[in-house]
């Protein structure tokens, strides 16, 4: 179905849609990081939910974190391809022009020019405050164009070019693995030439301020992104959505879509509480749990194991608000045995007074693969969402 907008039917109910970030994973000793955790309370609510899992963009196709959270909220992330560097611009609070260019940088370690860690051993946020004020100090623009250097989280930063004549059509120079050398900046388009030499120029400028840093003496560019154009989530569904989010990039793909970004502090438990204290004031709430995508990432089974384990602790807190509609899930799977995003499609839970009940005695990969909603576009999620909270009317007579 393309369109859903003239089913649509406002009504009280409130939908909670709970992303834990790189839930899905592969078997270490026979078991993923989820079949292996003890999770009593998500066992509980699996058996009288519907399972099934999720493919973000397509089957094979690894996504990045802003296109599979682009699939979840209903967008074609083929249609809608949007750069990292303007959701975590957004998602630090910078005002961003139509005419600025948003770049998603990261802090790294390079050695003989080869990037050893592209993460700068995740350097902590008050380290990255220090370097983007020393690399602030010193550029303040190239050439004709200003330089805006914003730090993040760890060893995210933000840069945002602005002046005349930008293009997001530029390589990035980030190898995108460790033990390889950063990839010079090139322009894809002709029209791109001038952003391609200046970044090629900021990149000299500031990796020589840098050099006598340790571990983080350099930093890759990705994600180059202008503002886009794209329908909101008020208007598309006709909700009133809120986001609860503590990493900038998911508090810019919120606040992009028209989401009110809710203050919180930086741990779950005071995200839960946040969702706790503003439930009257929305009728859709986005929540996000980042760090199980970290420990993947780091290729740690256990440390993910763990905190699948906290989440299944936290749950019953949630439990007690009631939602209409409760989703469990995830953007993309990030198996610790990959290190890395993966393509396998994301374990998905649905409650709602109006779902079978698929009688599974664990959440896991494999019992959600045998649920009833099968393996499905992740496109499809919020429209399932709206059907069970009964906003969708009938097609046809």
């Amino acid at each position: 179905m393309k369109t859903i907008e003239k089913y649509l039917q406002i009504n009280e109910k409130k939908i909670v849609l709970i992303v834990i970030d790189g839930l899905g994973g592969l078997p270490y000793n026979e078991k993923t990081e989820l079949e292996s955790a003890e999770t009593p309370n998500l066992n509980r609510l699996a058996k009288i939910s519907s399972l099934g899992l999720t493919i973000p963009v397509d089957y094979g196709i690894t996504p990045g974190s802003g296109p599979a959270h682009l699939a979840l909220f209903g967008y074609d992330p083929e249609q809608y391809e949007i750069g990292r560097g303007i959701l975590e611009a957004l998602g630090i609070g910078l005002e961003i022009t139509k005419d600025d260019l948003c770049i998603r940088a990261n802090f790294a370690t390079i050695k003989n020019g080869i990037i050893i860690d592209r993460r700068a051993g995740r350097i902590t946020t008050e380290e990255n405050q220090r370097l983007c004020a020393l690399l602030s100090s010193k550029i303040k623009s190239v050439s004709d164009i200003e330089v805006i250097i914003k730090p993040g989280k760890e060893h995210r930063f933000v840069i945002v070019l602005r002046g005349k004549g930008l293009n997001a059509q530029v390589s990035e120079s980030d190898p995108q693995k460790d033990n390889l050398p950063p990839k010079k900046i090139q322009p894809l388009t002709s029209e791109a030439q001038k952003t391609a030499d200046v970044l090629n120029i900021f990149i000299k400028q500031a990796s020589e301020i840098l050099e006598n840093e340790w571990p983080a003496n350099y930093f890759l560019l990705r994600g180059y992104a202008q503002h886009p154009d794209l329908p909101l989530i008020s208007k598309r569904y006709r909700l009133k959505p809120a986001a609860i989010a503590t990493y900038p990039m998911y508090k810019g793909i919120a606040k992009l879509l028209g989401m009110e970004v809710l203050d919180t502090q930086e741990n779950w438990e005071d995200e839960i509480i946040t969702l706790q204290k503003r439930y009257h004031d929305f009728d859709f709430f986005y929540v996000h749990f980042k760090e199980t995508d970290m420990k993947g990432e780091d290729g740690d089974f256990l440390g993910k194991v763990k905190l699948i384990e906290k989440f299944d602790a936290l749950l019953p807190e949630i439990l007690k608000l009631n939602f209409d509609v409760l989703c469990i899930t995830a953007d993309h799977s990030t198996p610790a045995v990959l290190k890395s995003h993966s393509w396998h499609p994301n374990p998905f839970l649905l409650y709602s007074p109006y779902v079978l009940g698929d009688g599974y005695e664990k959440f896991s990969e494999r019992n959600c693969a045998k649920g009833s909603l099968g393996i499905f576009p992740q496109t499809k999620v919020m429209q399932l969402l709206l059907a069970h909270s009964l906003k969708l009317k009938k097609f046809g007579a």
